[in-house]
């Protein structure tokens, strides 16, 4: 067994809405970077930690975590629709060894994952089934939250499992950093957006293409310094990257849900995909050091945008 991580933001917005030129030069070359150290590892398996945003989990049953046995992208964002390559036997497997450690977890025989999960498959990986891939839900949208100490225990557990793994495990977290897009909030939610956010009515194309308006809208006003929204923040993005970075992953138990959303925004919980990730590589292959990093804050995505890559510092040792 040998890992291997990636954690990127995603943004439904990279698409439909530019920032200046160098700045999606930057982004690009973020992720050709990332790009060539998945080729050169070349895993045989790729393990995503990933949110969802009402497309594939509803408050009618809204999971802390959920590990997918199989699993469809749902198309949203223009991001790919059709099945990912699950290992059905594996992700079993470890949804049992999860269990078995103490970290209470859903399955899906049918689970439904948005751009939060494929973009990354789309832009690192070439395709959301060019690899084995076992999907891992992380509520990061929903309230209520779980404490990120029950976040690291879930990295934990996982990483733990893939220690008996023969072959190349490429851990993936998805999401982030600080930002807050129009996402509807239950407390806040109009009849018809309760009814969405209970899943009463699966989202269809045309509802879709509503809400990608929406963000779009709100993310030209935003970078015009007229949107409703929180402003991005860098100072707490860096702090998070750098806690990350050093391995000491217990420094973010004592971050709570309630002071994440008034810093950094209401979907910065994405965040916990990465800690997630980071805890499962530690679990799995002890320290760990990062061997690239990009950020920037990024109004037109709307989200401090990060891209890093990290491998076990045994591994390092050895290429030296």
């Amino acid at each position: 067994m040998t890992l291997a991580l990636v954690c990127t933001s995603h943004s439904p917005l990279l698409e439909f809405n530019n920032p200046p030129p160098e700045v999606r030069t930057e982004v690009d070359r973020a992720f050709a970077q990332a790009r060539q150290f998945i080729e050169e590892y070349d895993p045989d398996l790729v393990v995503s930690f990933a949110p969802d945003h009402y497309n594939g989990f509803f408050y009618k049953l809204m999971p802390s975590f959920c590990i997918g046995f199989e699993a469809s992208g749902v198309g949203d964002f223009g991001s790919s629709a059709g099945r990912l390559d699950v290992p059905s036997a594996l992700a079993e497997q470890m949804a049992q060894s999860v269990l078995d450690q103490g970290v209470d977890i859903a399955v899906s025989l049918e689970m439904e994952v948005d751009h939060g999960a494929v973009q990354p498959l789309e832009i690192l990986l070439g395709g959301i089934a060019t690899k084995p891939v076992i999907p891992i839900f992380v509520n990061s949208v929903a309230a209520p939250f779980a404490p990120m100490k029950r976040i690291r225990l879930l990295g934990e557990a996982v990483g733990t499992f893939l220690k008996n793994f023969d072959g190349n495990v490429l851990l993936l977290g998805s999401g982030g950093l600080s930002h807050d897009p129009p996402v509807p909030r239950l407390e806040a939610a109009t009849g018809e957006q309760r009814k969405m956010l209970l899943g009463c009515n699966h989202p269809t194309a045309a509802a879709r293409a509503v809400r990608q308006q929406r963000v779009i809208d709100t993310a030209k006003a935003f970078t015009r310094g007229e949107a409703g929204i929180m402003d991005l923040a860098p100072e707490w993005d860096r702090q998070l990257l750098d806690i990350l970075a050093s391995g000491e992953l217990e420094r973010l138990d004592a971050w709570t849900a309630k002071e994440m959303a008034a810093t950094a925004g209401n979907s910065a919980h994405e965040v916990r995909t990465w800690v997630a990730a980071h805890n499962a590589l530690k679990a799995a292959a002890g320290q760990y050091t990062v061997t690239s990093e990009y950020y920037r804050p990024i109004p037109e995505y709307i989200a401090g945008f990060a891209v890093t890559t990290a491998v076990p510092v045994h591994k390092t040792a050895g290429l030296r």
